[in-house]
């Protein structure tokens, strides 16, 4: 399936499920026994504070890192551990705090990258079909709101929230259950982050999952509709946005509660 392709309303059901991921790095517990899921439609937002264990969970999702106990359940199978490409394969795409864009590209060229679409095959060559790069381009860019003036620009010229929105375009084409969102208003302006919050509505309004790490506690009581907080590797709250104030969240982010 692709983003074309996606429903308008969210799907119902866990898109991904995980049971007691454990994670050391030498004597160094990263993550003890974390179980949670995350639903289809689902913003989900990720926060703690700095070595919580946030970023060695989202590398295990996307498959760049694996457990050293634990699994992933996907669609009631178990994966003890998957590559990055396996993780694609599954329909889990990360936006990374980086972006990953290649400057020289266009927009659309880097919306459909890896995902190319072709026109026809010249023997074991298949051509390029740029127009229907565009068209998908631009239909990706608008699931999530996004516009960018001119789509054949490469990105270097582009301003960090339209290369914001590239990117979420880019994984909304390719993903077709989960959209990780590593940091994405840290660096951005006012403008630029509503803009941003507003495309991962879109994602979750499409269909799938959208998990996000966020240190932000005003982004994340905006768009969040559960949130999830880890402390030392532990998870110390998952609850739904109304179900703890911003005080008893930073208080159990921090220990303090």
């Amino acid at each position: 399936m692709t983003s074309l392709q996606k429903s308008d309303a969210p799907a119902a059901g866990s898109a991904v499920v995980c049971r007691n991921l454990t994670r050391f790095f030498g004597a160094v517990r990263a993550l003890h026994q974390v179980s949670l899921s995350i639903n289809r439609g689902e913003i989900v937002c990720l926060v703690g504070d700095n070595g919580a264990g946030k970023s060695t969970l989202v590398k295990i999702l996307s498959g760049t890192l694996a457990p050293d106990d634990g699994r992933i359940e996907i669609d009631g199978r178990d994966y003890r551990r998957y590559d990055m490409r396996e993780a694609q394969r599954l329909g889990i795409q990360t936006v990374h705090q980086h972006l990953a864009l290649c400057d020289k590209l266009s927009a659309a060229e880097n919306i459909v990258l890896g995902r190319e679409p072709g026109r026809f095959r010249f023997g074991p060559i298949e051509v390029f079909d740029r127009a229907r790069a565009r068209e998908i381009a631009e239909q990706s860019l608008k699931a999530v709101s996004a516009t960018i003036p001119n789509i054949d620009l490469p990105v270097e010229k582009l301003s960090g929230g339209q290369r914001q929105a590239i990117a979420i375009a880019r994984a909304v084409n390719a993903a077709d259950r989960m959209v990780i969102f590593d940091e994405p208003t840290a660096a951005l302006g006012i403008k630029q982050t509503a803009a941003t919050l507003d495309a991962i509505r879109k994602v979750a309004d499409t269909g799938l999952a959208a998990l996000v790490i966020m240190h932000n506690l005003d982004d994340v009581y905006e768009i969040a509709d559960r949130i999830i907080a880890l402390r030392l590797g532990f998870v110390v709250a998952d609850v739904p946005r109304s179900g703890m104030s911003r005080s008893e969240l930073a208080a159990r982010m921090s220990g303090h509660d």
